[in-house]
């Protein structure tokens, strides 16, 4: 059922309303230009919006907080308790502005160009539905989910919990249709996806452009979707087609893709040469530094948020493994001095999938912090605490994740 939701973060929801952070930082007169001539137009510190942008004027608006035009995280309280997150809750991340309307106007016409195989073509999204078809349930998180917990002001946008959602995902395996065309070409590492945005003139591209590398092992879960949650893939997530890789970072999971290449090594775009990698605060990026693939293991809780009443409560939450499934997951009422096992909810629908949780906890009267910690089958643990990092990326540390409830 849905429910209109606050568009304030409330106390345990940092980012609008706390003043040591901001909805967007630029580094530089070069940065603020050139979101200028993309279209970003990013709100001041408090500044509820107005409306939805066009492209996502679809959404449930009570149920987002909007950071900027291409930037829009899902409440706290409104992820619930569903296996699968609703699309109309999903939240956006754009790394540039979506493309006209008209590309999804003949979604089968749409080509993707495969290449670094022993028979390189391109396939249209008609021709890619007669080569075989699958859904997977999958985590899509953005790299800085968590990032407004960080005490340094990790510049981005302050995403709190919201910038994930566990989607349906229909397509064809990458692998059946790389085997269809005979095969990577030998000496190939990565998978190379580059997005269909329009990009402004007078720009390199290479600057811009979302073009991301992934290793080679992703070919065993990658896949071209033209489908999310049962109906056609929205322009807003990547439609008409989309690079998905299951248990990755969103990133990675190209929209609007319009050429696959297996090569050698990973491009030099800047998005993936210097951008989403982890490194010391105060350090540039650079390609000998980690990259944002795979997610790590993760949970919070989304019920109860500030309030309860003693006695009896149910505490909800959602946990995933990125690309493992999860063994367990604990909850603790006391900061994490105490831990109980908390129950599964609704089906497995695999190792990519989040699992909804519930614990029945007695709380008496006065305040209690709220915490979670999920493990996966490898026996990988949420840490107490995070990683610090520029960018504010991979946060899965359980202490901040909490929330604190006031018991009346």
């Amino acid at each position: 059922m849905k429910h209109p939701t606050d568009m304030r973060r409330g106390p345990n929801d940092p980012g609008l309303e706390n003043p040591g952070r901001r909805t967007m930082l630029l580094g530089s007169a070069g940065a603020m230009a050139a979101v200028s001539l993309l279209g970003f137009t990013p709100l001041a510190r408090g500044e509820e919006p107005k409306s939805l942008p066009d492209f996502a004027a679809w959404k449930e608006q009570n149920a987002l907080i909007v950071h900027s035009a291409n930037t829009m995280e899902t409440q706290r309280g409104a992820i619930g308790q569903g296996v699968i997150t609703s699309s109309d809750r999903l939240f956006v991340r754009n790394n540039l502005p979506a493309p006209s309307e008209e590309i999804v106007a003949d979604r089968d016409a749409w080509e993707v160009n495969i290449e670094g195989v022993k028979n390189p073509r391109a396939l249209t999204i008609g021709e890619l539905k007669t080569m075989g078809i699958t859904t997977v349930a999958s985590v899509l998180q953005c790299s800085g989910n968590g990032r407004a917990f960080f005490p340094h002001g990790a510049s981005g946008t302050q995403w709190s919990v919201g910038a994930a959602g566990c989607v349906m995902w229909t397509g064809v395996p990458l692998r059946t249709v790389v085997e269809a065309l005979g095969g990577p070409v030998d000496g190939m590492k990565y998978i190379t996806s580059t997005g269909g945005e329009s990009l402004p003139d007078g720009i390199d591209p290479k600057t811009i452009m979302v073009e991301r590398s992934v290793p080679m092992h992703a070919l065993d879960s990658a896949m071209l979707a033209w489908e999310m949650n049962d109906e056609p893939l929205p322009l807003t997530h990547g439609g008409p087609l989309r690079m998905v890789v299951p248990g990755f970072y969103g990133v990675n999971n190209v929209k609007y893709v319009k050429n696959v290449a297996f090569t050698e090594s990973q491009t030099d775009a800047k998005i993936q040469a210097s951008g989403y990698r982890i490194r010391d605060v105060g350090k540039k990026g650079s390609p000998d530094q980690p990259s944002m693939w795979e997610m790590n293991v993760k949970s919070w809780v989304t019920a109860p948020l500030e309030t309860g009443r003693a006695g009896r409560n149910m505490v909800y939450g959602v946990a995933f493994g990125g690309t493992k499934s999860l063994d367990k997951v604990e909850v603790s009422t006391d900061g994490g001095q105490s831990w109980k096992q908390a129950q599964f909810l609704g089906p497995d629908l695999g190792p990519y999938a989040w699992r909804p949780f519930v614990l029945a906890a007695d709380l008496s009267s006065g305040e209690h912090r709220i915490v979670s910690k999920a493990t996966d089958v490898d026996g990988n643990s949420q840490p107490e605490g995070r990683t610090e990092n520029e960018r504010g990326y991979g946060h899965n540390g359980w202490k901040d994740h909490g929330v604190t409830v006031t018991v009346s």
